[in-house]
């Protein structure tokens, strides 16, 4: 059975700085994908041109060639008449022409840039991410399962042992190592608890219970016993 995902930390402060980056990361992709509309709104301008341009250019094409078409009736001159004006109205449908080549190469321009500008920045922000909340979300669901399962509690001592910096170990025990070779429950639960934490999970009441314990250890402890009048 696959892990379970986690999304956020169950401490407060790493919650609320995980919802602080989401909505960043959304403001930032909103940002974008306004500016990547402006950008096409701007360059599809140059489409209404070309519509405009072929729109009148047909027009006076049409006319011309009726026109022409018309002169063609007339007695003697018919035919004189009619070679200009469909020359004419040739010309007005070549720019008709142009002006449909410009409106669908403005068209594909606007989604063109639009998508240059508006994707690479949304990318380089969500890929990265969506990477470490799916890293953090599988760390977090497998740490929980893993703390249900028997031994949990040792293996996640262990991965702390390996995983957390020396000056916390410290405080635990002073030989948090050779504390959890010798199954201390105490020193055990402690180290669990910690990896729970730094993993973002919950810990469970009873093992909180547990590593609370009132026998002082490691460096606090020593602290505390040189204190202790005797």
């Amino acid at each position: 059975m696959a892990p379970r995902l986690l999304p956020y930390a169950a401490t407060p402060g790493r919650a609320t700085a995980q919802v602080v980056t989401d909505v960043c990361v959304v403001l930032w992709v909103a940002a974008w994908v306004v500016v990547g509309r402006f950008v096409h709104s701007a360059i599809s301008s140059f489409a209404e041109v070309g519509r405009r341009v072929e729109s009148g250019a047909g027009g006076i094409s049409s006319n011309l060639e009726k026109a022409g078409d018309s002169a063609a009736r007339v007695p003697l001159v018919g035919d004189t008449l009619r070679s200009p004006l469909r020359a004419a109205g040739g010309a007005a449908g070549d720019i008709a022409a142009a002006g449909q080549g410009l409106q669908d190469k403005a068209t594909w321009l606007a989604v063109v840039l639009a998508l240059a500008v508006a994707v690479p920045p949304i990318l380089g922000v969500v890929l990265p991410w969506l990477a470490l909340r799916l890293r953090f979300a599988r760390r977090a669901g497998a740490t929980a399962d893993l703390s249900r399962t028997p031994g949990g509690e040792r293996l996640l001592a262990l991965r702390a042992l390996a995983n957390r910096p020396l000056p916390r170990l410290a405080v635990l025990d002073e030989d948090p190592l050779e504390a959890w070779r010798r199954d201390d429950p105490e020193v055990v639960a402690r180290l669990a608890a910690l990896e729970l934490r730094a993993s973002g999970v919950r810990v469970p009441r009873g093992l909180a219970a547990q590593a609370a314990g009132d026998r002082p250890r490691g460096l606090l402890g020593r602290r505390r016993k040189a204190l202790t009048p005797r």
